[in-house]
């Protein structure tokens, strides 16, 4: 009996040990299906019986192309007497870049266009993002680990020579340091570079140029360079194409998010730590967040970079259009539109400050809210990272004890009689507890150096931006949680809605004027999810982010951002119009469509011709919709746990659409 006994628990042991290896082999081969599950979810949510038609009129309110700017179109190339590059000219620049996306693309636009200017042959710039990384791949190098360069060069023919280095005889030159060296700031003019640098460049022969400040040119140019301006164009939407790993995952992406014939939304916080310390909005968290953001803006402060208080009032701040809008505050905007609970978002931006739970209200305000991390695999994204070398992981050190002599003066300074008991003895902090780039905060006045780690982790968040940019770009409509923030540096919303505004200015960019919305919902005080006017909350809004898609909008930018960056507002000179001005209906001399295809020239003949071939195609293929059988996308809206109740209604009324 015994004998029995023993077979029947070894038995059931081997049982209990083949299924824990048939789980752990399942979900060990399941890994790379998690990633992908979003990608279910969207189809089973989107289960529509067909596809929503363009025809529909609510798809084109939420979704279609902003007619008033469909005249404008993309026209960057010369107009006037423009020579290709000599072979003999003044010599040569190199640079190297330091910064993150939106610093080294600006750089870039603006060292070939100084180039130009100089008539100097362009050295391929150095990244210092990549180069400084330990552990990163070693098959791509500085400048390629972003960037094409055989594109970039390749495009850039008939503007400049650029070449991938010096020659062999000033590349040891430079290693001794013998050629002068430049560290323009982004506001640099164009005499500087006439003044200061074009005399050392012929002599010398080389020059470098370190560029920290997001570029080295400044950004309205005058009238006379305006074929300067057209090369900056060309470089941003032309020449700087990523590498083919970038660009094919991010079409992939772009795929996986329109699954089912569906539309997106891309929407990127610009919740950034270096901006909100600019801005003075580290008082907005009121957690481990804020004395972050008070340790980066003291060192603004002490490198020059700010010239103002360290504490300042962050909700005055916020109050005149300082302070990013929250992600809670974007969903409120979102639904105020009409866009239904299901609508798929894509959420941008490789450094989102505040962590997973700033985004908690949006997340439940919008399901299908999902970032690179939802629609790539590990493999889809070591495919982009390339074979690298393993690191081993950042140290962990233990506070220092302190000796009897430390504490008996800790001791005498405590203060007078009768003395508190003396502290109890440190308990050990272990690793897990201080996990996080913030741990830090806690033990030390002064932010540690990067690890190994952390440098390579600063080389992929290129990438990731790269990936984010190309989804926002191609997005169906896209909401800059902020832009234009003024610190003469460009940022990425800026940059995105940009290049959209160039390549299809008719697409839906919204360009909310933070300063309007924020006294917007202030006044709805602390009803904001149960407003006590719904209908003036909601058609407030949606008449001011209706209007930002349109002319209004495009002008307010052009006053806003263009003296910051002129890539977030390439126009007049790197667009033109298929239509005059006079044709335009409702057409007012001093209206906003009228100033604004006012400055622009007529479209060439072909580009004219190319658009009626394709406007008549889209025309056929909308005569194949059927409108019996489209969906109505605000009905979502009463679908589930019925959230009209607790989120501002969507009203029916007459308003002002750019899309009628």
């Amino acid at each position: 009996m015994k004998s029995k006994v023993k077979w029947a628990a070894l038995g059931g042991l081997v049982l209990s040990f083949m299924s824990l290896l048939v789980h752990l082999f399942l979900a060990k081969s399941s890994v790379n299906l998690v990633h992908h599950s979003t990608i279910t979810a969207f189809t089973e949510d989107f289960n529509y019986p067909t596809t929503p038609s363009r025809k529909d009129a609510e798809y084109r309110k939420l979704w279609g192309k902003v007619k008033t700017l469909e005249p404008l179109q993309p026209f960057a190339k010369p107009r006037s007497t423009y020579p290709a590059p000599s072979e003999l000219n003044n010599g040569f620049i190199y640079a190297k870049i330091s910064g993150g996306f939106n610093k080294i693309r600006t750089s870039i636009c603006d060292l070939v266009t100084v180039s130009r200017l100089l008539n100097a042959t362009l050295v391929i710039p150095e990244i210092q993002e990549s180069t400084r990384s330990k552990g990163i791949s070693s098959k791509f190098k500085s400048f390629s680990y972003l960037y094409n360069e055989e594109q970039f060069i390749e495009a850039l023919t008939n503007d400049v020579t650029v070449v991938h280095d010096l020659p062999l005889g000033f590349k040891e030159a430079r290693k001794h340091k013998q050629f002068p060296i430049f560290k323009p700031k982004s506001s640099a003019s164009p005499s500087f570079y006439f003044q200061e640098v074009l005399p050392k460049l012929k002599e010398a022969k080389v020059i470098g140029l370190l560029l920290t400040d997001g570029g080295c040119l400044q950004s309205v140019l005058p009238p006379s360079l305006a074929e300067h301006q057209r090369l900056r164009c060309r470089v941003a939407f032309h020449a700087l194409h990523f590498r083919p790993e970038i660009i094919a995952l991010g079409h992939q992406m772009v795929e996986r998010l329109r699954a089912s014939g569906q539309p997106y939304l891309a929407y990127h916080p610009g919740l950034e730590r270096d901006s909100l310390a600019y801005h003075g909005c580290g008082e907005l968290f009121q957690d481990v967040h804020t004395e972050l953001v008070q340790y980066r803006r003291a060192q603004m402060i002490k490198q020059g970079i700010i010239n103002e208080k360290l504490s300042v009032d962050s909700h005055d701040r916020k109050g005149n259009g300082s302070c990013p809008f929250t992600p809670e505050e974007v969903g409120l905007f979102l639904r105020a539109m009409g866009y239904p609970p299901r609508t798929r978002i894509y959420l941008a931006g490789s450094e989102i400050f505040g962590g997973q739970r700033v985004l908690i209200p949006l997340r439940a305000m919008y399901t299908n809210l999902v970032d690179r991390t939802s629609l790539c695999s590990k493999q889809d994204l070591a495919n982009v990272f390339g074979p690298e070398t393993q690191l081993a992981l950042d140290s962990f050190e233990f506070p220092p004890q302190k000796n009897a002599k430390q504490l008996k003066e800790e001791w005498d300074r405590a203060g007078p009689r009768p003395r508190p008991l003396p502290p109890p003895p440190d308990r050990p902090l272990y690793r897990h507890e201080k996990e996080g780039w913030y741990g830090w905060i806690a033990e030390k006045d002064t932010e540690p150096d990067p690890s190994p780690n952390d440098l390579r982790a600063r080389a992929h968040r290129l990438l990731f931006d790269a990936l984010d940019y190309i989804v926002s770009v191609e997005a169906d409509a896209f909401f800059p949680g902020f832009n234009n923030d003024d610190s003469r540096s460009s940022d990425f919303s800026s940059l995105v809605m940009g290049h959209r505004l160039y390549e299809m200015a008719s697409s839906r960019t919204y360009r909310p004027n933070r300063e309007y919305l924020v006294k917007i919902l202030n006044s709805t005080g602390s009803n904001l999810y149960r407003p006590l006017h719904p209908h003036n909350w909601t058609f407030s809004v949606r008449e001011h982010l209706n209007k930002s898609l349109a002319e209004e909008g495009v002008m307010q930018e052009f006053h806003l951002s263009r003296s910051n960056s002129f890539l977030s507002h390439p126009i007049p000179e790197c667009s033109c119009t298929t239509v005059k001005t006079d044709e335009i209906p409702h057409s007012q001399k001093d209206s906003d469509i009228h100033i604004l295809y006012g400055q622009l020239e007529n479209c060439p003949e072909g580009i004219q011709q190319g658009l009626k071939t394709a406007e008549s195609q889209e025309n056929i293929a909308y005569e194949t919709d059927t409108l019996d059988d489209e969906p109505d996308l605000l009905q979502l809206e009463s679908d589930g746990n019925n959230e009209a109740d607790t989120i501002p209604s969507v009203e029916q009324d007459e308003e002002m659409d750019p899309n009628d």
